[in-house]
Formats: structure tokens, sequence, C-alpha cells
């Protein structure tokens, strides 16, 4: 094995750019998919992102949960080949060439020639994707960018062709006018979905409008409230709630009479008093009170009341003329309610008394409920002309005389003041709610009557949710939650789009629509048409014609493109270009093994999977799922360039690397689908706490191996070494521990759990540095004997190979890094990268890592006694008592384990005693901050309760977390019983006065069930060996300080500082060089010469004065270390 630098001079970064150029040279990702072809395939896709920005954060995420999964089905035996993918097509690219171009219009496009608009689509759709291929590179995403899929190739197009023929030939597919959210930045209808992606709180005009009815005795006006006043020019009809209660009022001040809702009267400005305030009482005490004499304000007079059903029917004057038209004669209806015609009063429950005036004005262009009501009343007809005076850009047409050519939003003003001098409007105020923009234009939708393209999703709304029920999903309440819900409201979906850049729909109709042809590829257009087709973009099959079989001429192609959402939804089989080519890959490996993405894809690619997969083959088309959340910026805002409230991702990589990034994310609340507030601070976190101690233990084991090469003059190979007879008890453990890790990631990625791994990873490197390699770092370092020095360096040795391959999907520069260094320890036929090894297989071993957790709660107590009572670690002391119930847990302390107790705890002798009582006393208090709440009033009385409990109660509770206790309950005096649990009672341990003992001799401290006593007494030669142990920790402070290696032998000479300094400190430190020479040349290597004793000649390669002891006994003395050779 090669030499490694220390930890603070390492950087992951760099060495993460080192294995980039490693995996570049050996083609890692290509072989590893060579080695595994054959195997059982294991299916991935790719969601499509748009090459036209750059990758953020969100992007990051999902790519690092992709390829942990792919990455680890790879390691357990599964052929898992991955393709990246590019969404092309749609409002995203033609937004971009919008913006270049300055196109505002619809015909803007159409002057500068669909050819030229979309070849300059074309242009930029792959503007970024060297920078995606660099950043998902850097971030250790394993992916094929070589053979990767895009939405634009002929081969995708033609597959979406033939999804499209499958739904038409199902009868799944049918052309109307639906009132669609509508892009005016756009020009185009998008899918609700789509709509629901980006609302804001928006102030809209608030307006009360008067609509006059027709032949009122009282010429009575009907209030409609509304807050879009642009469609009042276009409506046809109002509507009121059969079962609500209305009223006719007069207005006194007008004498005019209107009806309303009952309940929303007082919605209407002055239609309702206010009563005045009281004003103040006067007089003294026991005076007569007086009001002011004011007179109410007088509210509108009601004049009667009738239901809402008995206006059905009503008719009243339009408010324009532009569409009067339509209004029917009512003396050529007889009076009949039902008649056909416009203008009427209509009925339906959807009419709410939220807000207001209990009567909706219906504009049936411009709302979706306005639509049903309207053809549900006759108002107008199913498959007739439905009036629409907006254009594709959101401008009122030439039907509208005084608003022509005007943004229907920039009217409202126009039009209220058309009302207002008509006398017509009621109120005017301002309303704030929540409202739709465009995703990608940003600005506000309008809801527009659009002939389009539907897919009848409401017609296998069921078998939508079947397919749903059969996958798993992480978390599970998002497809229990928030996806079912989309699926059981599921709406029919607007698949056409009236734009340029995409797919074109591939429907040839006559001119009346009434004879339709579906082509489903390109070998049937050819040979529909007598040309051959190159490209399926519109400027190259537009002008295609084929004739009719009906004697109807030539059917042209319909306008239409695909929405980009049904081409994403249709890539399971056009990557593939299925059915054309690779049938049989596919039909045997549909659905999916699993994918990953957003939530916000629940109603976005999620959704358009399912519906098409569920569509053609009545199946999901994915098994499992995992959903992500949002990454937010830290202040818990949406991350914004424009406010760079976020750290670059290129930064974060250069600063910390890809592993520690992608540790940080997975480790994170976003993995179960909850927002995660982007914290530099957390990634370098991640360095600090798995990296950092990960590393060091990985560079201790390769300093003590080349270090026993050195002093033996032979390789060191360990897998030679036959770990299975391993007779230490903490190389038993720590192959369990790494058992147990294995398993763990096993059954959490056969879960898909991807974000429990990361904690238990951590609590095993701390196992690892803190227990295995500190425990036994003698030991390691060749102070118990060469034999037993090498089955600890296997040991440790098969440790982080092992956990190199497990973590491989999670950290794949860190381990490809130490598994390249511990490769040269492996035979010469060991796999060349990580990511080409088996994950290993593993069983857990419960009770050896019981029997270790038990010494490592025994050393803990132990430390926390030290500390408790000022006693420093280094400063031996005479005996531990450990009290425990358990004879098995005795028995674990008693055997192996006793001698690393010893150490740690730093005690000559360890006794173990099962009976609490006779070292201590306990006493146990409710700990009212966690009681409080539960207990309330109560709670003073369970405390009193709680104080006395005897020492088998407290013994019984420190054992089994539960015991009950019981008290008198107010009032009653009855005798009641109260079940308290772990955590909620604080027990402490008295230290009994033992034979031949003072106060303060002793120590105590109990936790778990496990009392510990330790004798904090030291005498003389216990303390001289506690000052043997300081001098040797400040040697070896030293040597790091001068730079020196384990290998590096030297003299240390130890002496007083002063040579004033008093005698007897003088003496005691060369007694404690003498009597503590055996431990000290153990520790060092060599024994520590008194200063005095150094020749005059010595090179002296560092000097240095320590101090040991408190303020008000210091002691001090230099420390210094000399070349062997020259000191002798």
């Amino acid at each position: 094995m090669e030499e490694v630098k220390e930890g603070k001079e390492y950087s992951f970064p760099k060495e993460e750019l080192k294995i980039l150029q490693f995996w570049d040279d050996i083609d890692a990702f290509q072989e590893q998919l060579r080695r595994s072809e054959g195997k059982k395939p294991f299916v991935f896709y790719d969601g499509p992102p748009f090459a036209t920005g750059l990758p953020h954060y969100g992007h990051l995420l999902a790519g690092t949960l992709k390829d942990i999964v792919t990455r680890y089905a790879t390691a357990t035996g599964h052929f898992c080949p991955r393709r990246f993918g590019w969404d092309c097509h749609g409002l995203p690219v033609e937004h971009e060439i919008d913006k270049k171009l300055g196109i505002k219009t619809r015909g803007d496009v159409l002057k500068l020639g669909i050819d030229k608009y979309n070849e300059e689509c074309r242009s930029i759709v792959m503007r970024y994707s060297k920078e995606w291929e660099k950043t998902v590179k850097r971030i250790g995403r394993w992916i094929d960018f070589e053979n990767d899929y895009k939405t634009l190739d002929p081969t995708f197009m033609e597959s979406v062709w033939w999804v499209f023929g499958q739904l038409f030939e199902k009868k799944l597919v049918y052309r109307g006018y639906k009132v669609m959210p509508y892009s005016t930045g756009l020009s185009t209808a998008l899918a609700n979905f789509e709509a629901n992606q980006n609302y804001k709180d928006t102030v809209d005009p608030s307006v009360m409008v008067a609509f006059s009815l027709d032949n009122d005795p009282d010429e009575a006006c009907m209030i409609a409230w509304t807050t879009t006043p642009w469609t009042l020019p276009s409506n046809l009809a109002l509507c009121v709630n059969p079962a609500f209660e209305y009223v006719r009022v007069r207005n006194p001040a007008t004498g005019k009479v209107y009806i309303v809702a009952d309940s929303r009267l007082s919605a209407v400005p002055g239609a309702v008093p206010k009563p005045k305030k009281e004003k103040g009482k006067k007089g003294g005490k026991g005076g007569d009170a007086k009001e002011a004499d004011a007179a109410e304000p007088k509210g509108w007079e009601v004049l009667s009341k009738m239901l809402g059903s008995e206006l059905v029917g009503t008719r009243y004057q339009p408010l324009f003329p532009y569409f009067s038209s339509l209004k029917t004669d009512s003396s050529l209806t007889n009076g009949n309610a039902a008649a056909s015609g416009a203008f009427r009063v209509v009925g339906d429950g959807y009419v709410t008394a939220d807000n207001g005036t209990g009567i909706v004005h219906c504009a049936p262009a411009f709302g979706e409920d306005d639509m049903r009501v309207c053809l549900a009343n006759g108002i107008i007809e199913l498959g007739g002309d439905v009036p629409c005076p907006v254009d594709g850009d959101g401008n009122f047409t030439a039907e509208v005389a005084e608003f022509s050519g005007r943004y229907v939003k920039d009217a409202d003003k126009a039009i209220i003041a058309h009302l207002k001098a008509a006398g017509r409007m009621i109120d005017v105020s301002s309303y704030t709610h929540s409202y739709p923009f465009c995703w990608r234009s940003d600005t506000p939708l309008i809801y527009k009557a659009v002939p389009s393209w539907f897919v009848k999703v409401t017609d296998f709304r069921d078998r939508l949710l079947a397919a749903n029920s059969s996958t798993y999903w992480v978390p599970s309440h998002v497809k229990d939650g928030r996806f079912q819900n989309w699926l059981e409201n599921a709406r029919d979906w607007c698949v056409s789009r009236s734009r340029f850049w995409g797919t074109p729909l591939p429907i040839w109709a006559s001119q009346d629509m009434e004879e339709l042809v579906v082509v489903s590829s390109i070998a049937q257009l050819e040979e529909l048409t007598g040309e051959k087709v190159t490209d399926l973009h519109r400027h190259f099959i537009d002008h295609l014609e084929i004739p009719s079989k009906k004697g109807k001429g030539m059917l042209r192609r319909v306008d239409e493109v695909f929405d980009c959402w049904f081409e994403s939804g249709s890539m399971p089989y056009a990557q593939l270009h299925y059915p054309f080519e690779n049938r049989e890959f596919f039909e045997e490996n549909f659905p999916a093994d699993f994918v990953a993405e957003g939530q916000d894809q629940t109603r976005g690619w999620f959704y358009t999977l399912m519906v098409l997969s569920t569509a053609l083959f009545d199946k999901p088309a994915f098994k499992n799922l995992v959903c992500n959340g949002l990454v937010l910026a830290d202040d818990g805002k949406k991350m914004s360039k424009r406010l760079k409230n976020y750290p670059d991702p290129s930064d974060i990589l250069e600063q910390y690397g890809a592993d520690a990034l992608r540790l940080y994310l997975v480790n994170s609340p976003v993995v179960h689908a909850e927002t995660l507030k982007f914290k530099k601070e957390g990634v370098f976190g991640v360095v600090k706490d798995v990296f950092l101690p990960w590393y060091n233990a990985y560079r201790f084991l390769v300093q003590n191996v080349l270090r026993l090469e050195a002093e033996s003059g032979e390789r060191f190979y360990p897998t030679q070494v036959d770990l299975s007879g391993a007779t230490n008890v903490l190389d038993r453990w720590i192959g369990a521990a790494t058992r147990s890790l294995t398993a763990f990631v096993r059954e959490e990625m056969g879960a898909y759990r991807l974000y429990t791994v990361v904690p238990f990873l951590v609590q095993f490197i701390e196992s690892l540095t803190n227990v295995y390699v500190r425990y036994n770092r003698t030991r390691l370092k060749g102070r118990g004997g060469a034999s037993d020095c090498q089955f600890a360096l296997a040991s440790l040795f098969d440790v982080l190979l092992t956990v190199s391959k497990v973590m491989a999907p999670f950290t794949p520069f860190f381990c490809e890094a130490m598994y390249q260094n511990l490769r040269r320890a492996l035979p010469e036929d060991a796999p060349q990268s990580v990511h080409w090894c088996d994950f290993p297989e593993a069983a857990q071993a419960q009770h050896i890592q019981a029997s270790v957790g038990r010494m490592q709660a025994v050393i803990e107590l132990g430390r926390i006694i030290r500390e408790q009572n000022g006693r420093p670690t280094r400063q031996p002391l005479p005996s531990l008592v450990v009290v425990h119930p358990d004879a098995s847990f005795l028995a674990d302390l008693d055997g192996e384990l006793k001698q690393y107790v010893l150490e740690e705890v730093n005690v000559r002798e360890l006794t173990t005693c099962s009976d609490p009582n006779q070292y201590a006393t306990p006493s146990a208090r409710a700990d009212f901050k966690v009681l409080g709440k539960r207990l309330g009033g109560r709670m003073k009385d369970i405390a009193d309760a709680v104080t006395k409990m005897g020492p088998e109660q407290i013994a019984e509770y420190e054992a089994t977390g539960s015991t009950q206790v019981e008290y008198k309950a107010k009032g009653s005096g009855a005798v009641e019983r109260e079940t308290l649990q772990a955590g909620e009672l604080q027990v402490t341990w008295d230290a009994k006065q033992l034979e031949g003992t003072s106060e303060g001799d002793m120590g105590t401290k109990g936790a778990g069930g496990v009392l510990a006593v330790l004798d904090l007494r030291a005498d003389e030669g216990l303390q001289e060996a506690g000052f043997a142990r300081e001098v040797v920790n400040r040697v070896q402070k030293l040597r790091k300080k001068a730079g020196l290696v384990s290998t590096d032998a030297v003299d240390v000479f130890v002496g007083a500082a002063d040579s004033a300094a008093p005698s007897t400190f003088t003496s005691l430190l060369n007694r404690v060089l003498e009597t503590q020479s055996e431990y000290i040349s153990g520790v060092l290597g060599r024994p520590a010469q008194p200063l005095a004793d150094m020749p005059a000649h010595a090179v002296v390669i560092a000097r240095e004065q320590q101090t040991i002891g408190a303020d008000d006994s210091l002691c001090e003395f230099d420390v210094v270390l000399t070349p062997p050779i020259l000191a002798s």
C-alpha cells in the first residue's frame, strides 16, 4: 500500500478529480455494463430535463438518488443500463426563442416562417448539454450520455405517434371545446397540473354589476359579483343556487330594486345598516346612564323573499350588445323556463354563499363551471360555437368593438368605466386572492375555451387507481395521499398545444373534421402520401396531404403539436423506439423497476407515465418510486439566482467534494418528500463527522501496515490471514458490526429507504474509530507481538475493504480512492474498480454486539464519574465496581472484555456485583419538565409518590424503563396508579461509606440499569503512573509537532525546566522515569532519560517546555528529542 497524507492535508475534492480521471482511463462505467451484461435486468427510467437551463440542487438531488439505487442494483447482480434523456420540445424552448427574436404573437411566428422558427428552437435545445454532462459527471453519477435519448429524434417521435394511435384505436381520444388554463404569455392552453404549479397572491378588481330583468314591474336588477370584469362582455347567463333564499330589496336613497341572496345582502355596500358605536355613559355613581340620541342609518327595504328555484328562467337584458342575437324572445317560448336562448337565469349547486352576492355571471368561454352550466341549461349547444372574443394572445377581437385589440386584463378599467357610465356598476373595490400564473412566462393565466384534443382519462379512472395501488412509493404518504387524490379527481387530459416546436399530432382531417386519419408510423405516412419522410417536425410534414376515402378531397394535418408532457410520459416506449425495435426486451422488462423525481412530478411526469401505461397496457409504468422534496435556500425561500440566496453547486463541489454533498442530501428530510433548507455548514459537517474519522481509520491502517512491512522486510497480505479463527473479542465484534452494517444497508436499500443508511454509517464509523481502533492501538502498532498485530491489521483491513464496497453507491469517490490503495494488498485478480465488485453478503450477529455495547456503557459511566469528580483519565485509580442484576451482563465484563474496561477506565481492578445496595443508595425524583404537560394537576401528588420509591422499585425502573406508583387522587381521595416510563424519572445513586473509606473517596453513576462505583483514591504508586502517562502524552505531541512518524526512532530526555526547580519535583520526575520505565518504553519504543544525562554534543530535533497540573500545583519540565546515534 502507498503512504497517505494526514487528514488535514488531504483534499477530498482534489482526490475526486483524480478518481474521475481514473474512471475515464479504464472506461469504468461502460466496463461495468459489459461485465454485468447477461444478468437479470434492473430497468430504470430517467425523466428528461430541459437542457435550456443549468442544473440546480433539485437536479443534483434526484440524480444522486438515481445513481445510488442503480449502482446498488448493479453491485447486487443486475444488468442496469441507464441512459440520460433530454426534453427538447415545448414551451420552455419556444419561450427562449420568443425572447431572443422578440416574438410576441402567433402571427409573428407565421410571418417569420415555421421552418425558420423551428430550426431556431432546434439550435438551442442542447445549449447547456455540456454543462449538464460536466456537472452530472462531477457529482459522481454514472449514466450514458453517448447513448442518450432526445424527444426530438425521429425514432422517439414515431413511438409517440404509435402511443397516440393506440389511444385513438381504443376510442380514448376526442376533439372538443373545453375551458382550459390558458397562458397568454405563451399563446397556448396548459394542462390542469401545469396550472397548479405557480399560484401567487394577486389583487384583482372586485365588482358588483346590476343586470336589468325583462318586463319586471319594479324594473328590478339582479346583482352579480366577479373579479374578472373582462369576461362581462361575453356574459350569456346568470346562475343562482336553487336552494338558497333570495331577497327583493329597495334602496331608499335611489328607489331602485335589486335581487340578491339573503345571506349575502350584507356584502352589498349600504344594503345593511351598521349600528353606530355606543357613546360613553354620563353620570356618577348611582346616577342615570343615558345613551346619545342618534338615529341609526336606514338599510335597504326588504320587499319579498323567494327561493333561487323561483328565479330560474327569468330573463334579463344583456350588459353589452355583442351577443344579443343569442337572446330568444320570451313571447316565442310561452313562458317555458327551460326554453333555449341566452340571457336567462339558471340554477346550479356550485353557487356558494362564501363570497359575492349569491348570483354568478356566466361567460361559458371563460369558466369551466360556466361552460358546464350553460351546456346543461341549453344556453349553448354541445359541439356548437361558443362566443369567445379573445384571441390566442389574450387580446379582444373585433367582435367587441369598444375594446378590440386590448389585452383582457388591461381592459378591466375601461369595461368598469363603461358600466359605470351605463349605470350598471353597484360597487368597485379590490380583492386579494391566490391566482394561477404561467409556470414558464410568469404571466397570469386566464381560463379560455379552446378547440383541443383530449385523452378520456375519466373513462379509465378506476383502472388508474388500481394501477397505482400496485406500486411501492417512498414515502408512502405521497402515493396514498397527494397522488391518490389527484387520480381520484383526474380530468380528461388536453394533450394538444397550438404551438410549433413539438411532435405534431398525427391527425389528418377533412375540412369539416368528419373524416379523420391517425397515422401511427413513418412507414404509414409514406404509404398514405407517397412521399419520403425523414423528419416529423411540422415544417417537414405540414404540407403532406392524404387523399380522402369519403370523397372529401385532400385531408390535411391539424395544426396542433403534442404537449411535451405527453412526450415525456411516452419515454418508456419511445426511448427504445418501441414497438418498431426492442419489442422483446421491452415486453419482458416492463414496467420499470425504479423511477425517482421530485414531489412536483406527482402532477407531472409520474402522472403522465401512469395515465399512458394504464391506457395502453393496464398496468403502471414503474414498480418502485422514490419521491424527493424541495431544496430551499437557507432562509427557507425558493432558491433565486437574482437574490443569490444560495451557494453555487460548483463552489460546494470544489470546496467540499461530491461525496459530502451526496451524503448531506441523502441524509436530509428532502429524501422523504419534505423540504430542505440548504446550508453550506451542513455539507462541512458531513466532512467533519463522517469523512475525516473514516479517513483517519484508513490512514491508521496504512501507516501500521507500512510500519509492519518495514520492520519485517516482507509484504503484508491480509487476505492470507484466516479471520474466522479470531480469538480477540474486539476483532470478532468489529467483524460482526461490519456484517450488521452490510445487512442493514441491504435491507434498507431493498425497501428504497436511502435516508436511513447515513445515520447507521455514522454510528459504525464512530464505533470503528472510537472503540476498535482506539482500544486496539497497541495491538495495531505491534506492541502485542507480530502475530497478534497481523491479525488485528487484517481485521481492520477486512472492515475497511468491506465498507468501501458497501458504501460505494453512496460515496463513490472516497470508496474508490480507498479501494485503489487497499487493492495493492489483494490478489492480482481483484477487480480494478470498487464499482466492479459484488455487494458483500452478510448476516447480523447480535450477541457480541450487545456484549461490546455493555462494555461501552460501563466505560462511559466511568468517564462521567471521573469528570464529575475531577479525576483526569490519565490518572490510574484503584478499582471499579459494576453492579447489574443480569448475570450474563456481568459475565461479559468478567470475560474477554475485562481488559478493555481496565484500560479505558484506567483502573487496576474490576469487580462485578448483582446487588447495588452493597455500594450505593438510590433515590428518584420526577422530571417536572418531561411529566408536567402529561400529568397536569396530578403532577405534585405523583412527584411526592416518586420520592417514596424504595431501592428495589428504583432498580426495577432502571432495568426495565417502567414502573407504577400509587397516589391519592384529589377530591375523592381514591388510590390511583400511574405508569411512569423511561426518561420520566431522574435516578441518582449516592455512594455508601464503606469500611476504610472517607466521604468523597467513592464516586457513583447509574444509567440503564447499570451502576458504576469508582474508587477515587490514588496512592503514591498510582500517582507516579499517572505522571508517567502525562509525560508520554507530551512526548507524543512533540513528536507530531516535529513532523516525526511512528517509525522514526529518537531518544527522549526529560528534566526540570528550571535549574532552580524544587528538588522534590526533580526527584519525583527521575523516580517516575525509573519506576515507570517499562510503561514508557512500551509506548515510546525506548525509555525516557533524565535531561541531565543528555550528552553535550547531542543534536536537538525538538525541545519544548511542558506543564502538568492545575494552577496551584503547576509543574514545568522540558522534553527534548534527539537522534539516537548522536545521543549515545
